[in-house]
Protein backbone atom coordinates (compact mmCIF):
# COMPACT_ATOMS: atom_id res chain seq x y z
CA UNK A 1 0.00 0.00 0.00
CA UNK A 2 3.00 2.34 0.98
CA UNK A 3 4.62 1.65 -2.25
CA UNK A 4 1.36 2.65 -4.08
CA UNK A 5 0.75 6.03 -2.36
CA UNK A 6 4.30 7.01 -3.11
CA UNK A 7 3.91 5.74 -7.00
CA UNK A 8 0.64 7.86 -6.83
CA UNK A 9 2.19 10.76 -5.43
CA UNK A 10 5.49 10.97 -7.83
CA UNK A 11 3.02 10.97 -10.37
CA UNK A 12 2.11 14.84 -9.21
CA UNK A 13 5.40 16.59 -8.96
CA UNK A 14 5.59 17.62 -12.11
CA UNK A 15 2.26 19.75 -12.02
CA UNK A 16 3.00 21.63 -8.53
CA UNK A 17 4.36 24.82 -10.79
CA UNK A 18 0.10 25.26 -10.18
CA UNK A 19 -0.53 26.88 -6.77
CA UNK A 20 -3.11 28.61 -4.64
CA UNK A 21 -3.49 32.28 -3.65
CA UNK A 22 -6.95 32.73 -1.67
CA UNK A 23 -8.32 35.07 0.41
CA UNK A 24 -11.50 35.35 2.26
CA UNK A 25 -14.90 38.19 2.81
CA UNK A 26 -13.97 37.84 6.43
CA UNK A 27 -11.35 35.54 8.54
CA UNK A 28 -13.64 35.91 11.78
CA UNK A 29 -17.25 35.30 12.75
CA UNK A 30 -18.62 36.98 15.84
CA UNK A 31 -21.64 35.23 17.70
CA UNK A 32 -23.99 37.67 19.50
CA UNK A 33 -27.28 37.04 21.12
CA UNK A 34 -29.17 38.18 17.91
CA UNK A 35 -26.61 36.21 15.71
CA UNK A 36 -28.75 34.98 12.75
CA UNK A 37 -26.10 33.13 10.55
CA UNK A 38 -23.64 34.88 8.41
CA UNK A 39 -22.11 34.02 4.96
CA UNK A 40 -17.99 34.04 3.90
CA UNK A 41 -17.12 34.26 0.67
CA UNK A 42 -13.76 32.19 -0.27
CA UNK A 43 -12.06 33.61 -3.26
CA UNK A 44 -8.58 33.21 -4.93
CA UNK A 45 -6.26 32.58 -7.93
CA UNK A 46 -4.40 29.94 -9.32
CA UNK A 47 -0.48 31.01 -9.75
CA UNK A 48 1.57 30.01 -12.12
CA UNK A 49 5.55 29.87 -12.17
CA UNK A 50 5.36 30.10 -16.07
CA UNK A 51 2.22 28.61 -18.31
CA UNK A 52 1.27 25.60 -18.59
CA UNK A 53 -0.41 23.31 -21.30
CA UNK A 54 -3.00 21.12 -20.04
CA UNK A 55 -5.30 18.64 -21.97
CA UNK A 56 -7.52 17.75 -18.51
CA UNK A 57 -9.04 20.46 -17.15
CA UNK A 58 -8.51 21.90 -13.70
CA UNK A 59 -10.98 21.46 -11.06
CA UNK A 60 -11.29 23.51 -7.53
CA UNK A 61 -12.18 21.63 -4.15
CA UNK A 62 -13.00 23.82 -1.11
CA UNK A 63 -13.72 22.58 2.56
CA UNK A 64 -14.81 24.04 5.49
CA UNK A 65 -14.25 21.62 8.70
CA UNK A 66 -15.91 23.38 12.25
CA UNK A 67 -14.59 21.87 15.74
CA UNK A 68 -14.92 18.30 15.93
CA UNK A 69 -16.71 16.89 19.01
CA UNK A 70 -18.06 13.35 20.54
CA UNK A 71 -21.07 12.16 18.87
CA UNK A 72 -23.41 9.18 20.60
CA UNK A 73 -25.80 8.03 18.52
CA UNK A 74 -28.89 5.71 19.73
CA UNK A 75 -31.38 4.21 18.03
CA UNK A 76 -34.76 3.83 20.14
CA UNK A 77 -36.43 0.19 19.45
CA UNK A 78 -39.94 -1.28 21.26
CA UNK A 79 -39.45 -3.63 23.40
CA UNK A 80 -41.84 -5.07 25.56
CA UNK A 81 -44.39 -2.33 24.53
CA UNK A 82 -42.28 0.51 25.72
CA UNK A 83 -39.44 2.19 23.61
CA UNK A 84 -35.93 1.98 24.62
CA UNK A 85 -32.76 2.46 23.51
CA UNK A 86 -31.27 -0.89 22.37
CA UNK A 87 -28.10 -0.18 19.34
CA UNK A 88 -25.75 2.79 19.73
CA UNK A 89 -23.04 4.06 18.17
CA UNK A 90 -19.87 6.22 19.34
CA UNK A 91 -17.99 8.54 17.45
CA UNK A 92 -14.65 10.15 18.75
CA UNK A 93 -14.67 13.31 16.11
CA UNK A 94 -17.40 14.44 14.45
CA UNK A 95 -17.17 17.57 12.60
CA UNK A 96 -19.50 20.12 14.43
CA UNK A 97 -19.89 22.00 10.96
CA UNK A 98 -18.84 20.35 7.57
CA UNK A 99 -19.20 22.07 4.33
CA UNK A 100 -17.45 21.09 0.52
CA UNK A 101 -17.70 23.11 -2.35
CA UNK A 102 -16.59 21.84 -6.09
CA UNK A 103 -16.47 23.43 -9.17
CA UNK A 104 -17.51 20.55 -11.05
CA UNK A 105 -19.49 17.17 -10.18
CA UNK A 106 -17.86 15.99 -6.62
CA UNK A 107 -16.84 12.63 -8.34
CA UNK A 108 -15.28 14.51 -11.05
CA UNK A 109 -13.57 16.84 -8.94
CA UNK A 110 -11.71 14.69 -6.85
CA UNK A 111 -10.99 10.99 -6.87
CA UNK A 112 -11.38 8.15 -4.17
CA UNK A 113 -7.50 7.73 -3.83
CA UNK A 114 -6.95 11.58 -2.89
CA UNK A 115 -10.13 11.63 -0.82
CA UNK A 116 -7.97 9.00 1.43
CA UNK A 117 -5.34 10.72 1.31
CA UNK A 118 -6.52 14.25 2.08
CA UNK A 119 -9.80 12.95 4.23
CA UNK A 120 -12.04 15.32 1.85
CA UNK A 121 -15.53 13.46 1.40
CA UNK A 122 -17.68 14.10 4.57
CA UNK A 123 -17.69 9.79 5.39
CA UNK A 124 -13.16 10.72 5.95
CA UNK A 125 -14.35 13.69 8.71
CA UNK A 126 -15.38 11.21 11.09
CA UNK A 127 -13.08 9.23 13.68
CA UNK A 128 -13.20 6.30 15.17
CA UNK A 129 -16.64 4.68 15.05
CA UNK A 130 -17.60 1.88 17.91
CA UNK A 131 -20.55 0.78 19.31
CA UNK A 132 -22.73 -1.79 19.74
CA UNK A 133 -24.17 -1.39 16.45
CA UNK A 134 -23.90 -3.63 13.49
CA UNK A 135 -24.27 -1.54 10.62
CA UNK A 136 -22.25 1.77 12.37
CA UNK A 137 -22.55 3.27 8.47
CA UNK A 138 -26.15 3.78 9.54
CA UNK A 139 -25.72 5.85 12.42
CA UNK A 140 -23.38 7.87 10.05
CA UNK A 141 -26.17 8.63 7.67
CA UNK A 142 -28.43 9.49 10.16
CA UNK A 143 -25.95 11.55 12.05
CA UNK A 144 -25.29 13.55 8.57
CA UNK A 145 -28.89 13.77 7.84
CA UNK A 146 -30.34 15.20 10.71
CA UNK A 147 -27.04 17.72 10.83
CA UNK A 148 -27.82 18.25 6.91
CA UNK A 149 -31.55 19.93 7.70
CA UNK A 150 -30.25 21.79 10.21
CA UNK A 151 -27.76 23.29 7.51
CA UNK A 152 -24.87 22.52 9.39
CA UNK A 153 -23.39 19.92 7.21
CA UNK A 154 -23.92 20.53 3.09
CA UNK A 155 -22.41 19.17 -0.08
CA UNK A 156 -22.14 21.93 -2.66
CA UNK A 157 -21.42 20.43 -6.29
CA UNK A 158 -20.85 22.92 -9.48
CA UNK A 159 -20.95 25.95 -6.60
CA UNK A 160 -17.66 26.89 -6.85
CA UNK A 161 -17.27 29.63 -10.02
CA UNK A 162 -13.91 29.03 -11.88
CA UNK A 163 -12.81 31.06 -14.73
CA UNK A 164 -10.23 30.90 -17.22
CA UNK A 165 -8.83 28.31 -14.94
CA UNK A 166 -7.08 30.88 -12.86
CA UNK A 167 -10.04 32.75 -10.80
CA UNK A 168 -12.26 30.73 -8.69
CA UNK A 169 -14.92 32.16 -5.70
CA UNK A 170 -17.77 30.61 -3.80
CA UNK A 171 -19.45 31.02 -0.96
CA UNK A 172 -20.43 29.10 2.05
CA UNK A 173 -23.51 29.92 4.48
CA UNK A 174 -22.47 29.41 8.18
CA UNK A 175 -26.32 28.59 10.13
CA UNK A 176 -26.63 30.46 13.65
CA UNK A 177 -26.16 27.48 15.85
CA UNK A 178 -22.52 27.61 14.95
CA UNK A 179 -20.13 26.07 17.60
CA UNK A 180 -17.28 28.53 18.77
CA UNK A 181 -13.68 27.35 17.69
CA UNK A 182 -11.56 27.73 15.14
CA UNK A 183 -12.58 26.89 11.31
CA UNK A 184 -10.48 25.19 8.95
CA UNK A 185 -10.77 26.15 5.36
CA UNK A 186 -8.70 23.64 2.85
CA UNK A 187 -8.55 24.39 -0.79
CA UNK A 188 -7.90 21.82 -3.66
CA UNK A 189 -6.40 22.10 -7.42
CA UNK A 190 -6.99 19.15 -9.03
CA UNK A 191 -6.79 17.54 -12.52
CA UNK A 192 -8.74 14.66 -13.36
CA UNK A 193 -9.32 14.46 -9.77
CA UNK A 194 -5.78 14.64 -8.39
CA UNK A 195 -4.80 17.12 -5.72
CA UNK A 196 -1.67 19.16 -7.58
CA UNK A 197 -2.16 21.87 -4.56
CA UNK A 198 -3.29 22.36 -1.68
CA UNK A 199 -3.91 25.94 1.02
CA UNK A 200 -5.04 26.10 4.10
CA UNK A 201 -5.95 29.14 6.68
CA UNK A 202 -8.75 29.33 9.68
CA UNK A 203 -11.62 31.33 10.47
CA UNK A 204 -12.07 32.46 14.13
CA UNK A 205 -15.92 31.93 15.49
CA UNK A 206 -16.13 33.55 18.69
CA UNK A 207 -18.82 34.34 21.00
CA UNK A 208 -18.83 38.53 22.21
CA UNK A 209 -20.76 40.32 24.75
CA UNK A 210 -23.03 38.69 26.66
CA UNK A 211 -22.82 35.06 24.84
CA UNK A 212 -19.14 35.36 25.57
CA UNK A 213 -19.43 36.17 29.20
CA UNK A 214 -22.30 33.22 30.07
CA UNK A 215 -20.50 30.97 27.77
CA UNK A 216 -17.02 31.49 29.92
CA UNK A 217 -18.91 31.47 33.33
CA UNK A 218 -20.55 28.03 32.50
CA UNK A 219 -17.14 26.27 30.93
CA UNK A 220 -14.67 27.80 33.96
CA UNK A 221 -17.03 28.33 36.89
CA UNK A 222 -20.44 25.82 36.42
CA UNK A 223 -20.87 25.64 39.85
CA UNK A 224 -21.16 29.91 40.00
CA UNK A 225 -23.35 29.73 36.86
CA UNK A 226 -25.84 27.15 37.94
CA UNK A 227 -26.39 28.92 41.36
CA UNK A 228 -26.80 32.62 39.30
CA UNK A 229 -29.03 30.92 36.62
CA UNK A 230 -31.04 30.00 40.02
CA UNK A 231 -30.96 33.46 41.35
CA UNK A 232 -32.15 34.49 37.89
CA UNK A 233 -34.94 32.17 37.27
CA UNK A 234 -36.30 32.97 41.27
CA UNK A 235 -35.94 36.75 40.45
CA UNK A 236 -37.93 37.05 37.19
CA UNK A 237 -40.36 34.74 39.27
CA UNK A 238 -41.34 36.83 42.16
CA UNK A 239 -41.11 39.91 39.54
CA UNK A 240 -43.86 38.53 37.56
CA UNK A 241 -45.57 37.15 40.78
CA UNK A 242 -45.12 41.06 41.96
CA UNK A 243 -46.73 42.50 38.50
CA UNK A 244 -49.71 40.40 38.98
CA UNK A 245 -50.48 41.16 42.62
CA UNK A 246 -50.11 45.29 41.13
CA UNK A 247 -52.23 44.49 38.37
CA UNK A 248 -54.87 42.87 40.25
CA UNK A 249 -55.05 45.08 43.13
Amino acid sequence: MLVAVLVYLTTLLPVWAEDVVAGFSQDSISITTNFSGSEILIFGAVRREAPIARDTDLEVVVTVAGPSRPVTMRRKERFGGIWINRAFAHIDAAPTFYAVATSAPYRDAISSVSDVLYSISLPRAFRNVAGGADHASGFLEALARLRAEEGLYQINENSVDLREDTLFSTSIALPANLVEGDYLVRIFLTREGRVISAHENTIAVRKVGIERAAYRLANEQPLLYGFLALFIAIAVGWLVSALFRMIRA
